[in-house]
């Protein structure tokens, strides 16, 4: 019997995805459950499994075609017997390479189901695709190969490098995401009126805090207590004192919300995502931690849901885990503000007429002035700064 392989459903903000790299070739076999494709949108990589084992017999659709939600882009037929005697080989690599590595394989022209993993469980590594790719630039030619009708091809794909004024120059495609994240940002800078405004915190009692009770939170909840609990702790209180900063705009009406889905920005190789924490504000500092902790997880493997990806109603973007000491961030639309976080460095301040050294970390809020008033954003982020530096309200919810 043959059943259609299809895309799967796709969220109501992506109208289009591109087709990554087929797993299986016609006539392999596939399993159950098996990936045969990646699906890349402007959000996240889907994996397509097979619905049913079988014989791939028809591939519609190829590499890079641009597909939409439901179109038919192969044929599995369940009664079929495999043709290619090594089809359970090329399963068990496929199977065993995780899609931020077969993106990479696919960037550096490497085979990836021809690689033996040297990771856990046989899985293929960025480093195994590397190494591949080095022993391919160190390996003769094909242009150098045997002659003769058993010698190589002489034939090979074009470089993506070219030559310009004798010096060398590659030209590569954005992906989706990346065009959707210059899109996006293009977008909040052309239709929303962006002011920064920026203040400073004394880390101290927060890191004192946490160092007094981070084994015991460890021991208890099987996560580690970070600092990125506190800022979305502390930017949740500031949110229920200024509705405003946590609304949105549409058209000429704003668009009040009344829960508080605080989005995350997670940088990974595929480029910026930012995964939602919903009703964040009913979570408690652990369940907060493990979400992040999990999002930060499968942001690298490609596994973020477009569910995860869609929606929030106010950013958190860490800079200082890059090492960034100021900036100043832009707003994911539609939303209306956005809190970037820096790096915490020891600095000397004036305290009590003395000059003494806290660990300082500088904070910003860029802000929709369309609908946010300087006095607003100012206190919002003054809100934010009491909340670090005396946690214990944050706790006691004053």
């Amino acid at each position: 019997m043959k059943i259609d392989v299809k895309v799967p459903q796709l969220s109501e903000s992506v109208t289009e995805a591109t087709l990554l790299t087929w797993h299986k070739k016609v006539g392999e076999a596939v399993s159950e459950g098996e990936n045969l494709i990646d699906i890349e949108t402007d959000k996240v990589v889907l994996e397509l499994p097979a619905i049913k084992s079988g014989v791939l017999t028809k591939i519609i659709k190829g590499d890079g075609a641009k597909v939409t939600s439901n179109e038919l882009i192969a044929q599995i037929d369940t009664g079929a017997v495999a043709q290619a005697a090594t089809a359970a080989s090329h399963a068990a690599t496929a199977s065993a390479v995780p899609p931020s590595v077969r993106k990479l394989a696919r960037e550096k022209e490497v085979d990836a189901a021809t690689l033996h993993g040297s990771g856990r469980s046989g899985r293929v590594t960025k480093e195994d695709v590397l190494n591949a790719m080095q022993q391919v630039k160190s390996s003769p030619s094909p242009l150098q190969g045997e002659g003769g009708g058993g010698g190589r091809s002489s034939t090979t794909s074009p470089s993506p490098q070219s030559i310009v004024g004798g010096r060398v120059e590659q030209r590569v495609p954005m992906t989706r995401i990346r065009q959707r994240i210059a899109e996006r940002l293009l977008q909040s800078q052309a239709n929303a009126a962006i002011l920064t405004t920026f203040n400073e915190v004394n880390m101290q009692p927060v890191m004192d805090l946490r160092n007094r009770y981070k084994d015991a939170f460890e021991k208890k909840h099987g996560i580690k207590l970070g600092f990125s609990s506190f800022f979305v702790k502390a930017a949740v209180l500031a949110l229920q004192k200024f509705p405003i900063v946590n609304a949105s705009v549409d058209g000429t009406d704003i668009i009040y919300h009344g829960y508080f889905d605080i989005g995350v920005a997670i940088g990974s190789e595929r480029g910026l995502v930012v995964p939602i924490i919903r009703d964040a504000d009913k979570l408690s500092f652990a369940d907060i931690e493990k979400q992040i902790a999990d999002f930060g997880a499968r942001a690298k493997s490609g596994k973020l849901t477009m569910e995860e990806l869609t929606g929030g109603t106010f950013t958190v973007s860490n800079g200082g885990v890059f090492g960034s000491m100021l900036s100043t961030p832009i707003i994911n639309p539609p939303q209306a503000a956005i809190l970037g976080i820096h790096a915490t460095k020891d600095r000397p301040v004036a305290e009590n007429g003395q000059v003494v050294i806290r660990p300082m970390n500088y904070l910003a809020v860029s802000y929709d002035h369309r609908i946010i008033d300087g006095r607003e954003a100012v206190q919002f982020l003054a809100t934010i700064k009491e909340a670090l530096e005396f946690p214990g309200r944050v706790l006691l919810d004053l």
